[in-house]
């Protein structure tokens, strides 16, 4: 198990309170299931979504380098991941293109 049990079929999820929206997690996410939203309460005026949770791969580069500890992915053994498609990979780079914003 996780450091965070997962919520029941959620492959990855996000703490909003510890969220800064400095976008590290969708600039390192290989397929396009981070983008950030607009939220003027917030100190950067974005914060984190997790839009395509269906394509998360468990690759966890978003959790192992967020500055805040504010995003967890569900351990292997208690979600079955996607694999990467080039759907997804070019959602992606879309998004990487959008300054990191969802599309």
């Amino acid at each position: 198990m996780g450091i965070k049990k997962a919520p029941e079929n959620v492959p990855v999820w996000v703490d909003e309170k510890r969220c800064k929206g400095c976008d590290v997690c969708v600039s390192l996410c290989p397929s396009g299931v981070l983008g950030m939203i607009k939220d003027e309460h917030r100190i950067l005026g974005k914060i984190i979504s997790v839009v395509h949770p269906e394509s998360c791969i468990g690759c966890r580069e978003c959790e192992l380098h967020c500055p805040d500890f504010a995003i967890f992915v569900a351990d292997k053994e208690e979600f079955k991941f996607a694999k990467v498609s080039k759907e997804s990979q070019e959602r992606a780079a879309k998004i990487k293109e959008n300054k990191f914003m969802a599309i």
